[in-house]
C-alpha cells in the first residue's frame, strides 16, 4: 500500500469517526461538541479525496459544504443565507466535474423524460413550500434547490454510488427545507438531516472521485482516457 493509499484510509476513518462522534452529540444534545464536529467534517472529506488522487475542484465543492456548514450554525439570518450560497458554490462545481465525467452524453434524448420527472418534483417541492417560507427565502431556496436537483440528475450517470449521493442530498436538504417553512418535524430532525447529508456527501464524493481515478467516462467502454490524462484536466 502507497502512502498516498494508507493517508486516504487513515482520513476515510477520521471523517467516518467524525461523522458519528457528530451525530451522537447531536441526540445528547451536547451543543458544544456538535459546534466543534460539524465545521470539520468536509475539510477531512476533503482531504479524503485529494490522497485518493481526486482532482483539486472536489476537494474544493466539499470545502465550500465547510462552509455552508459552519455559517448556518451561527443562526444569523444574514450568514445563513452567505452559508447556502456557499453550499450553491459547491453544487456547481460538482456540476462542473459530472459534466466533464459525462454527465449529459449524446445530448437528452434518452435521458429527457427522467429530467421532466425532475424538474416536476422541484417545481411541485417548490410550489408547496412557497407559501410558508418567509419572503426573502423564498428565491434563495427555489434558486438553491434548481442547483441541487441538477446535481443529483447528473450524478445519475455516473453509477450508483454518486446516484446514492445526490438522492441522499435532495433528502437532507429537504428536510432541511421543511423546517425553514415551519412545517411539522421528525422527532431528532437535525439528526436525520445531518446524518443524510453525510452520508450524501460521502457517496457523491466518492462516486466522483472513482471515475477520474479509474479514467474513464461511464458508458464509454474501450474509450477510456488515461489516469494520467484525467489529473492533467485543469480545474
Amino acid at each position: 500500500m502507497t502512502s498516498a493509499a494508507r493517508t486516504a484510509r487513515v482520513l476515510l476513518g477520521a471523517f467516518a469517526v467524525l461523522t458519528a462522534v457528530h451525530l451522537g452529540a447531536l441526540l445528547a444534545g451536547a451543543t458544544t461538541v456538535v459546534h466543534l464536529t460539524k465545521p470539520a467534517l468536509m475539510p477531512v472529506l476533503a482531504g479524503y479525496v485529494l490522497a485518493a488522487g481526486a482532482p483539486r475542484l472536489l476537494a474544493v465543492a466539499l470545502l465550500f459544504g465547510c462552509g455552508g456548514d459552519t455559517l448556518l450554525q451561527t443562526g444569523d439570518d444574514a450568514l445563513f443565507l452567505v452559508g447556502m450560497g456557499s453550499f450553491a458554490a459547491g453544487h456547481v462545481c460538482y456540476l462542473v466535474l459530472l459534466t466533464r465525467r459525462g454527465a449529459f452524453p449524446g445530448g437528452l434524448r434518452l435521458s429527457g423524460p427522467l429530467a421532466a420527472c425532475y424538474a416536476a418534483a422541484w417545481l411541485g417541492f417548490v410550489a408547496l413550500l412557497w407559501p410558508d417560507l418567509a419572503a426573502d427565502l423564498r428565491l434563495p431556496v427555489a434558486a438553491y434547490s434548481l442547483l441541487l436537483t441538477a446535481t443529483a440528475f447528473s450524478a445519475l450517470r455516473l453509477g450508483p454510488r454518486a446516484a446514492l449521493g445526490g438522492l441522499l442530498f435532495l433528502l437532507s436538504d429537504s428536510l432541511l427545507a421543511t423546517g425553514l417553512a415551519h412545517w411539522q418535524q421528525p422527532p431528532a430532525a437535525q439528526f436525520w438531516v445531518m446524518l443524510t447529508y453525510a452520508a450524501a456527501q460521502y457517496a457523491l464524493a466518492d462516486g466522483v472521485r472513482r471515475t477520474y481515478t479509474a479514467g474513464e467516462r461511464p458508458g464509454d467502454a474501450g474509450a477510456a482516457r488515461t489516469y494520467g490524462e484525467v489529473r492533467s484536466t485543469p480545474v
